[in-house]
């Protein structure tokens, strides 16, 4: 077996795209969801990875540009394999326990990025038939993360392990 060189085989690796987002919820269970602009379905405030930039910090970045505020993050939740598919290649979603928010600093928010059209708090029944069945699926164990204090891997937002 011949072996590459090293720089050759680095270039080899594959490279998995990857997104972090943020579980915001309040004292009822309901879930904050960001509307973005750009695509059909509801998300949870996070985003993409940038080269260089580690899950926690685009977490905290994507929190900051999506709704306007500091949110210190808790806990890591859920860590999910998402397979390639017609337009996106494989890659791994972070969420993290963004903790508690309340009706009235939802309200209070003012949205400046043009990525976001509104901002709203849901109950599980109504989030999951707002977002993509991935992360409706995501969404769920991490609300059970959250209450049992433990990380769950998932594979296109099922759960395997944790």
């Amino acid at each position: 077996m011949d072996l590459l060189p090293f720089d050759e085989y680095v270039r080899s690796l594959n490279r998995k795209r990857m997104s972090a987002g943020v579980l915001l919820r309040d004292s009822d269970g309901r879930v904050l969801l960001v509307e973005p602009s750009y695509k059909p379905h509801w998300d949870i405030p996070g985003g993409a990875v940038d080269a260089n930039e580690a899950p926690w910090a685009t977490a905290v970045r994507e929190v900051r540009e999506e709704l306007g505020i500091e949110c210190p993050l808790g806990r890591l939740l859920v860590i999910d394999y998402l397979s390639a598919d017609d337009r996106m290649p494989e890659g791994l979603a972070f969420v993290f326990d963004g903790g508690p928010i309340t009706q009235r600093r939802v309200s209070a928010l003012s949205i400046t990025d043009p990525e976001i059209n509104s901002v709203g708090l849901f109950a599980l029944r109504e989030a999951t038939t707002k977002v993509k069945p991935s992360l409706a699926t995501r969404l769920t164990v991490a609300l059970e993360m959250a209450e049992t204090g433990e990380l769950a891997l998932c594979e296109n937002g099922k759960r395997v392990a944790g």
